[in-house]
């Protein structure tokens, strides 16, 4: 991955949080951004969140995908580049998978 990408996906990871801070309302839930991956042609940009309780990590996406016509216009207007990369947002699978492995080891933990 280039210096050019890596600074990219720090740029979006900090734009797209204090965006996800101020745009969009999360009732009684926790949303963190835990990897931007930018294509090497900077086109797209995939933004991976987790999502805390986890179970409402589908309503917290739900939401974020009714908003991310303004995220995106917001992010047009706020970065001076060329072409600003085309987002989309995913849970991340890793935390989903790290949590449950915790519970696992905290049933163990109580037996």
């Amino acid at each position: 991955m280039s210096d050019r990408i890596k600074r990219i996906n720090q740029l979006l990871k900090q734009e797209v949080s204090q965006l996800l801070l101020k745009e969009v309302d999360f009732t009684d839930v926790l949303v963190t951004i835990t990897r931007v991956k930018t294509s090497s042609d900077l086109k797209y940009a995939k933004i991976n969140i987790s999502v805390l309780p986890t179970e409402k990590s589908d309503l917290a996406l739900k939401i974020i995908e009714r908003n991310i016509f303004n995220i995106q216009q917001e992010l047009n207007k706020r970065l001076h580049l060329r072409f600003v990369p085309k987002i989309r947002f995913e849970i991340d699978q890793l935390e989903v998978k790290a949590q449950k492995i915790e519970e696992i080891l905290s049933k163990i933990d109580k037996s």
